[in-house]
C-alpha cells in the first residue's frame, strides 16, 4: 500500500513509490545508487516542519529515525558532531547534559538538524543566528554515492554551500557545530505600543543580546522579548503553573481554540485583537538558554518570511501594516519581527548582509493565499529573500539575483547530483532543471 508523506501544517502532501528507514550511511549510499540507476529520486524527509514542498519524496522516501544522537564531543575545540536525523530538542536536552549548548537558535525544536540547517532556520540577534551559521563540518552522500567529509580545510567549497544546501546537494548523514559552554537567559516580556516598539526598536537591538518582537495586526500594540546572557546558571524559571498557563494554556489550547472561533466569524477578529492586546502584561524569568529560546507550538499554522536588508527593515514592516489595515483581510496571528547579523553562506537569506526578518502567519484552517500574495510584493520590492522553508512563490529566475552566489551552488550542485536524485517539484521551481 502507497504511504503519503504530509508536512506538519498539511499543507503539502506526496505518496512516494518506497519507504524506507536507513540505520547507517551505508544504507543511504544503497538507497542513493538504486534510485539513480533507476533512474528516481531520493528524499530524507525529516519531520515536515517545512511549510514548503522542499523535502517532498518522489521516488525513494528516507526516514531519519533510526539516525539520531551525539556522535563524538570534542572540548579543546569546542565542537559537537550529530547524527543528521537528530532532532535539535534532543541535541538540545544531550548538550544541557554535557554542560554544553548551542550559541543561538529559533523558537521550534522539533525539526531534524539536517532539515533546519538545509533550510537556513534562524534566530534572532546573537553572533550568529542562524543553526547553519554554526555547522563546521560536515558528512553527505551526494548523488552519486559517493560519501563526502566537509570541513574548513577539507572540501571547504562543501562546507560553504552545504550548511544551506536545500537537499539539493546530497543527503547530510552527519554534522559538527561549534558549541559553548552551557550558558543561561534572562527573558522580559514588554507590551509596546507601535510608536515606542518602532522609535527604540535599533538602540533595544543593539543594547540586548537577541530581541524578539510581535505585532499584533489591527492594533497598535506589541510585544517586545528580549533575552540577555546571565553571567551564571543561577536562574529563576517560571513556575511550573505559570509555564503552562502562558505556554501550554493561553498560548496553545486557548490560542486554537480562538482560531476555530474566528475561522467561523471573522469580523470579530480586529476587535478580540484590540481586546487581548491590551491584556498583554510584563513577565520576566531565567533559564538555560535552550528553554528561553524554543516554546511548544500545537497550535498548526501556516507561514510565509522574508529577510530583507537590516536597513529597509522597519520600512517594509510600515508597509505592510499599511497594506493590512487597507484591506479588508482579518489577521488572528501576530506578525513576527526578527533580526539577524550576516553570515557568509552563499545560499543563506542573511548571506553577506544584516538582515530583518517579517513572519506572516495564519491558521491552518484559514485561507492564507490572499493574506500572503498582498504582501509579497512588498516584501520582494525591498529585496527581499524569501525563507526557504516557509510559504513564497518565487522561481529560480527572479531568486537567481537575489543570491550574487547563485550560479556557483548551481555549479556544485551540478558536480554533486548531475543526474539529479535529489530533485522534487519544489527545487525545480527554485533553482530550475
Amino acid at each position: 500500500m502507497t504511504e503519503t508523506w504530509r508536512n506538519w501544517s498539511g499543507l503539502e502532501t506526496a505518496s512516494p513509490a518506497r519507504v524506507e528507514s536507513p540505520a547507517d550511511t551505508a544504507a543511504v549510499v544503497a538507497a542513493v545508487e538504486r534510485a539513480r540507476q533507476e533512474g528516481s529520486t531520493v528524499k530524507m524527509v525529516g519531520t515536515g516542519h517545512s511549510f514548503t514542498a522542499i523535502s517532498a519524496p518522489e521516488g525513494t522516501m528516507l526516514r531519519p529515525t533510526n539516525l539520531g544522537g551525539i556522535l563524538a564531543v570534542d572540548r579543546d575545540a569546542m565542537t559537537v558532531t550529530a547524527l543528521a536525523g537528530t532532532q535539535l530538542k534532543v541535541l538540545n536536552a544531550q548538550l544541557e547534559a554535557l554542560g554544553l549548548s548551542l550559541h543561538n537558535m529559533g523558537d521550534i525544536a522539533e525539526q531534524t538538524l539536517a532539515g533546519a540547517t538545509s533550510t537556513g532556520t534562524h534566530g534572532t540577534g546573537g553572533v550568529v543566528a542562524s543553526l547553519s551559521a554554526q555547522i563546521c563540518g560536515l558528512e553527505i552522500v551526494t548523488g552519486t554515492g559517493e560519501v563526502v567529509t566537509a570541513t574548513e580545510t577539507e572540501n571547504p567549497e562543501l562546507l560553504e554551500h552545504g550548511r544551506v544546501g536545500l537537499g539539493a546537494l546530497g543527503v547530510l548523514t552527519r554534522l559538527t557545530f561549534r558549541v559553548e559552554p552551557l550558558f543561561a537567559l534572562e527573558a522580559n516580556e514588554t507590551p509596546m505600543s507601535w510608536d515606542e516598539a518602532l522609535g527604540g526598536f535599533d538602540e533595544r537591538a543593539a543594547a540586548h543580546h537577541h530581541v524578539d518582537t510581535y505585532w499584533f495586526p489591527h492594533t497598535d500594540r506589541l510585544m517586545v522579548k528580549t533575552n540577555d546572557r546571565l553571567d551564571d546558571l543561577d536562574v529563576e524559571p517560571l513556575s511550573r503553573w505559570r509555564a503552562w498557563w502562558d505556554d501550554e494554556f493561553l498560548s496553545n489550547a486557548a490560542f486554537g481554540a480562538l482560531n476555530h472561533l474566528t475561522n467561523a466569524a471573522p469580523s470579530i477578529i480586529p476587535r478580540f485583537n484590540q481586546l487581548s492586546s491590551r491584556l498583554l502584561s510584563a513577565r520576566s524569568y531565567s533559564d538555560v538558554a535552550h528553554r528561553v529560546f524554543t516554546s511548544p507550538r500545537d497550535v498548526v499554522f501556516r507561514e510565509m518570511e522574508y529577510a530583507v536588508p537590516r536597513e529597509a527593515g522597519l520600512a517594509a514592516l510600515r508597509e505592510a501594516r499599511a497594506a493590512i489595515d487597507a484591506s479588508d483581510l482579518k489577521v488572528t496571528f501576530p506578525v513576527e519581527i526578527r533580526t539577524t547579523p550576516a553570515d557568509d553562506i552563499p545560499m543563506s537569506t542573511s548571506g553577506g548582509r544584516d538582515s530583518f526578518y517579517l513572519a506572516f502567519h495564519t491558521h491552518r484552517d484559514a485561507d492564507h493565499r490572499e493574506y500572503f500574495a498582498l504582501l509579497e510584493p512588498i516584501m520582494r520590492a525591498h529585496d527581499g529573500r524569501p525563507h526557504w522553508g516557509k510559504v513564497h512563490t518565487r522561481t529560480a529566475a527572479d531568486l537567481a539575483p537575489a543570491y550574487p552566489r547563485f550560479d556557483e551552488f548551481l555549479a556544485l550542485r551540478d558536480k554533486l547530483d548531475p543526474d539529479r536524485v535529489f530533485a522534487n517539484d519544489y527545487l525545480r521551481r527554485v533553482l530550475g532543471d
